[in-house]
């Protein structure tokens, strides 16, 4: 077993031991923000440069000239025109904001892509991952506090078989992506809720009541008092979460607590990207009126981000 694996699991046992949540733990799931900036296009367009570019890409744009981030522009142009017909659509904007807010995740796929895929056969089966994450640790005796590495496999058998479309027990890259990260593919939205349960639900009924709800966020440590986001949180079961009112969540009831149907952020951002360059008014842009607004899509020392445009001293 590789080391960095044995030292994940110790760390990892440790805090399934160890840790107290004090404050509390969100188990909503939420995408990633677009920028961490305010989206006021009258001052900067530095919310678009994030958005379009990720957050970490658009910092290698700043250091650029208008003719580099013209001529980069241009190349990012070509990958988001997926059928190659030389239009730009909102769809094919949004998928791309989509990757670029993701980026994180295709990082995180790739270091553990190269860990996994032992032969190099561009596919990553169970044996593999079994081999590389667990390995011989599976012959040593289980810890005294209990920790079963045994059942943490099974659940990672039973969620990369779900993962496995075709059914061969081998994972390509989407699949492993699915895998790693099920919050992400709609089709694995189920072991996601599924597993969330199975944290929670401490008597296995198959349902989280409010005292295993709060369990799960809070421990009193002997302390009668609670803190008031506590309080909110029971007024948030009973109202919210618990639906049908009969003091206990279901899977559905779980679903909507943990995965929210939350607003769009990458449509609306491609539609306002789309909207501000779409010079001719036919619905979708062209390489060259993406490159014309080059200042809205990834910036560059020509305006620092939009922010000289705001300075009276510089004119």
């Amino acid at each position: 077993m590789e080391v960095w694996s044995l030292l994940f699991l110790v760390a990892l046992c440790f805090l399934k031991s160890s840790c107290k949540p004090m404050e509390k733990k969100d188990r909503v799931h939420h995408d990633s923000p677009l920028s961490n900036k305010d989206h006021n296009d009258e001052e900067n367009f530095d919310y678009d440069h994030d958005a379009f570019l990720g957050q970490e890409e658009a910092k290698t744009f700043d250091q650029l000239t208008p003719e580099e981030s013209k001529e980069r522009l241009g190349m990012i142009v070509e990958k988001i025109d997926e059928d190659h017909n030389g239009f730009v659509t909102a769809d094919e904007l949004k998928r791309w904001i989509k990757h670029a807010q993701k980026r994180w995740i295709y990082e995180d796929v790739d270091r553990q892509w190269q860990a996994h895929d032992l032969n190099s056969d561009s596919h990553v089966s169970w044996e593999e991952y079994k081999n590389a994450t667990y390995g011989y640790i599976l012959d040593e005796a289980d810890p005294e506090d209990g920790f079963n590495y045994r059942q943490m496999m099974s659940r990672d058998e039973r969620r990369f078989r779900m993962a496995d479309q075709d059914g061969d027990t081998r994972a390509n890259k989407e699949e492993f992506t699915a895998f790693l990260h099920p919050e992400e593919f709609d089709y694995m939205k189920d072991i996601v809720v599924l597993e969330t349960m199975e944290d929670i639900d401490k008597n296995g009924d198959g349902f989280i009541d409010l005292d295993e709800y709060i369990g799960d966020m809070y421990s009193q440590n002997g302390d009668a008092s609670e803190p008031e986001w506590v309080k909110t949180e029971r007024e948030q079961f009973t109202e919210f979460r618990d639906k049908n009112k009969d003091g206990r969540m279901d899977k559905e009831e779980t679903r909507d607590w943990i995965l929210p149907a939350d607003y769009d952020h990458a449509e609306a951002e491609a539609k306002h990207l789309l909207y501000e360059s779409d010079a001719d008014k036919d619905g979708h842009l062209t390489k060259q009126e993406i490159v014309d607004k080059y200042d809205l899509f990834v910036g560059s020392q020509a305006t620092d981000f939009g922010e000289a445009l705001v300075r009276h001293d510089e004119f």
